[in-house]
């Protein structure tokens, strides 16, 4: 049974745009950390709405200030389906997030047929355990999807990625010497604001070719 769940939910960007984009957060950073309140706002200089919400375990965190695991793959499914049902025109919104909330996303994508799917660091596996791969659905996806992903991310290199033989449907943006949150060695010559900002060039460049 599908949880009767309303989010609270941070806006950024002009509330006349074409296209909203929903972001989830990852498993252990909120819907306002550092990363998540960046990408939403350069997102929102390019002329999208964005919105951002909380999965149940998270906001649960934020009234008590208690540390949790993550909720269930079902309670997040089905927040994430609420979220969409919640704002409405699902032809018109983009989903993701970063890491969990884009793999998250990325499992309802088709079913509530969404414009896009835009992924921020995806954990094709865990760190560590390759042979655990989280890829099965990613291999028949129909929505157009964009990935942004560190070429030094624990969670799937190039390499091990170029074996999983993803859906046409998915774009990959690989973000220079970036980890999984796109921060960059000093010794690259580059800094986490250059890869974050080739991130929103890369996913505004997406959306408009992928006619959203």
């Amino acid at each position: 049974m599908p949880l009767d769940i309303v989010c609270d939910i941070i806006w950024n960007g002009p509330k006349t745009a074409d296209l909203t984009i929903v972001l989830a957060h990852g498993a252990g950073a909120p819907m306002d950390s550092p990363f998540m309140t960046d990408m939403a706002t350069r997102l929102a200089t390019c002329g999208y709405r964005v919105a951002r919400f909380e999965f149940p375990y998270m906001a649960k965190r934020r009234a008590d200030g208690t540390k949790r695991p993550p909720d269930r793959a079902p309670v997040l499914i089905d927040t994430f389906r609420n979220v969409i049902n919640q704002i409405g025109s699902p032809e018109n919104l983009v989903i993701g997030g970063k890491s969990m909330g884009g793999r998250i996303a990325s499992m309802v994508a088709d079913e509530m047929k969404v414009k896009a799917l835009l992924c921020l660091g995806y954990p094709f596996h865990p760190t560590g355990k390759p042979e655990k791969r989280r890829v099965e659905h990613l291999q028949t996806l129909n929505t157009p999807t964009l990935i942004c992903h560190g070429t030094r991310d624990p969670f799937g290199s190039a390499d091990e990625i170029a074996t999983y033989g993803l859906s046409p449907a998915i774009s990959i943006h690989w973000v220079e010497d970036g980890n999984h949150d796109f921060t960059p060695r000093k010794s690259s010559g580059r800094d986490a604001a250059q890869n974050l900002h080739d991130c929103g060039v890369a996913i505004d460049s997406f959306l408009q070719n992928a006619g959203a």
